[in-house]
């Protein structure tokens, strides 16, 4: 594993002036996002950082990180390879890593403080599998050697929940400890749950598509994702000569909500753009989620709504040009967590942001 690693930052993002003293705090919140969002503060400060989960008792985040920016005085960026898991302290900005092998994705506190799961590709090899050749066009790696694991909150006594041929991950677990995961193991890609010690599998989607990034409500008896569905033969040849090859196209998704055994499935948007991400609001009558729909499904913008899920009623809750993506509720429903390109120390930049959240 990495040494132990620390930003030295504070989560209050304090503005160093001339002779080493701090200015005023820094509230990210831009003018159109007050209604909802306030006291914004800034976690993590260079690379690429995101889909920051909450921990049980609020205090720390887990995410997945490349090219860190490590350190307070450089303009270096760190060595970081492809998307490692690491553990983010809220109020102090420390960084402990959790992985050093293979590319890891999707990670998520198991209830408690204990254990976390993830996504890895580290038991095919410790370098990072290639990314895909993106000359013919914006595709998502669906690589075959992603498994999932659960780990001690250092990373270590490992262990492989999935041992499954093809594509595991993007698991997410319940209050209650249920798991909800995307696998190609039925030759699609498919929501499975199980549970914390890998038994139960139960399939939960069956229709052609790419079914995935699913969520518990606060309740644990719905889940809601994002999936590709078709409106001509040709996008579902397209779909599955780029599945074959282990990819996917996200330009067009929409949201999905189902009891949590996967019955009663209803779609939810239906904007042909790309929608994903969804979260459910502490009162589990909403979800927030991010799209493009404020562009249009080319537009590389993209912005956190709020859908009411009785009416289907949308508002915007981030307004910032760029990418504001992966919402998650504190577990006391008090505050957000979203990565967010805004305020970028260097050109690419996905940073995290903390908010406070006013129903």
């Amino acid at each position: 594993m990495l040494s132990k690693l620390t930003t030295g930052l504070l989560l209050t993002a304090l503005a160093l002036v001339p002779g080493g003293c701090a200015s005023t705090v820094i509230d990210h919140t831009t003018p159109g996002e007050t209604a909802h969002l306030s006291n914004m503060r800034q976690l993590t400060f260079g690379g690429t950082n995101a889909e920051a989960y909450w921990s049980y008792d609020n205090d720390e985040l887990i995410l997945q990180i490349t090219n860190q920016h490590l350190g307070t005085g450089s303009e270096t960026r760190g060595t970081t390879r492809c998307d490692q898991i690491f553990r983010i302290d809220v109020q102090t900005g420390e960084l402990t890593p959790l992985t050093d092998a293979g590319r890891t994705t999707c990670a998520f506190f198991m209830p408690g403080r204990d254990r976390v799961l993830f996504g890895s590709t580290h038991e095919a090899g410790v370098d990072c599998p290639p990314k895909a050749d993106r000359s013919q066009g914006y595709v998502w790696d669906i690589y075959e050697s992603y498994e999932i694991f659960s780990s001690n909150r250092d990373g270590g006594e490992l262990i492989n929940m999935t041992h499954s041929p093809g594509y595991d991950a993007e698991a997410t677990i319940s209050r209650d400890g249920k798991i909800v995961f995307t696998s190609t193991r039925s030759g699609d890609l498919e929501l499975w749950s199980m549970n914390l010690d890998g038994g139960d599998l139960v399939q939960l989607t069956d229709r052609l598509g790419y079914d995935g990034g699913a969520f518990f409500n606060n309740a644990g008896d719905q889940i809601v994702w994002r999936s590709t569905r078709f409106d001509s033969d040709a996008e579902r040849d397209e779909y599955r000569q780029l599945l074959a090859r282990n990819l996917v196209k996200p330009a067009k998704m929409e949201l999905w909500i189902a009891d949590a055994d996967g019955s009663n499935v209803r779609q939810l948007t239906d904007n042909g753009c790309a929608n994903f991400a969804p979260f459910f609001t502490p009162d589990d009558r909403s979800i927030l989620f991010s799209s493009n729909l404020g562009g249009g499904p080319d537009s590389f913008d993209f912005d956190v709504w709020m859908m009411d899920l009785e009416t289907g009623e949308l508002e915007q809750i981030t307004h910032s040009l760029g990418f504001d993506c992966f919402p998650m509720f504190s577990w006391d429903g008090e505050r957000i967590a979203f990565t967010s390109a805004r305020s970028p120390r260097f050109k690419g930049d996905l940073n995290v942001f903390v908010a406070d959240w006013t129903p």
